[in-house]
């Protein structure tokens, strides 16, 4: 798909049930990595089990990746690839009025910017956001009574080195754009619904479950899924795991009942 203005074009990764010939809805997925690494092809195994079981179409996009790409190269790159989807959507049988978008970690908080970019430039609407244990704020990089909490796999130092990658000096300061961190826009009104899933070991807890509750006090409908126990990409490390198991199809009735108004 053509890029950003001035940027290289956008690629994206894209799964489809066998033998689709009329307009279906559509899921942009956007993979985790901390803002600094990861791929699409990360997500293979959940993608390709989304179109299938849901009967859509699901395209992953790559995009830049800081400290070489700083903000806001990653959601611009997202937005890029949302209106490619739509301008494309005769030839992918897309829906375009049934576009969702979604991601993990710092690919959920890049959706969740996402989000705000689509609403503000008014172009495009997508219909629903998938947020897995999104990295929204780059202020819980200053948080010091984090240390002491027992997170897996994406630590205070971890998160500190990823968003200052993507913002550099500017992390955790006064100038941050929410399309960079999305946590930092106030009003969150006119935003698609959402569904958010995170653990009670996750680093991202407290700012995932703080940002949920601001989307409902703002009159977004919004489903928290909080998983007792679980740390920061449970499901990625334990896939088999029935906790991970049942982590997915929880998002997949998110997305079925967002998606599909004929209630399938």
């Amino acid at each position: 798909m053509p890029g950003p203005k001035g940027a290289p074009s956008v690629s994206l990764r894209v799964f489809q049930p066998t033998g689709l010939k009329a307009a279906a809805p559509a899921l942009l997925w956007i993979h985790g990595g901390g803002l600094i690494f990861g791929a699409p092809e990360q997500d293979d195994r959940t993608n390709i089990a989304f179109a299938r079981e849901l009967g859509i179409t699901v395209a992953a996009v790559r995009y830049r990746l800081g400290p070489d790409h700083p903000a806001p190269a990653a959601v611009e790159d997202a937005y890029a690839a949302l209106r490619g989807l739509a301008e494309r959507a005769g030839d992918l049988h897309i829906d375009i009025d049934r576009i969702a978008i979604g991601g993990a970690s710092a690919g959920g908080g890049i959706a969740a910017a996402l989000a705000l970019l689509a609403h503000d430039r008014a172009e495009i609407r997508p219909v629903f956001q998938l947020l897995l244990y999104p990295m929204l704020d780059d202020r819980t990089t200053t948080r010091t009574d984090l240390k002491s909490l027992k997170v897996r796999v994406w630590t205070p130092k971890s998160n500190r080195y990823g968003w200052s990658s993507y913002l550099g000096d500017a992390v955790a300061g006064p100038d941050v754009s929410p399309y960079a961190a999305a946590a930092r826009r106030e009003d969150l009104t006119g935003l698609p619904p959402a569904w958010i899933g995170v653990g009670t070991h996750d680093l991202f807890h407290d700012e995932v479950v703080e940002y949920a509750r601001r989307l409902s006090d703002s009159g977004v409908p919004c489903h928290l899924d909080v998983i007792p126990g679980a740390f920061h990409g449970f499901d990625l490390v334990f896939p088999k795991a029935e906790i991970s198991r049942e982590f997915w199809r929880r998002q997949a009735r998110a997305l079925q009942g967002a998606l599909w108004t004929d209630g399938r």
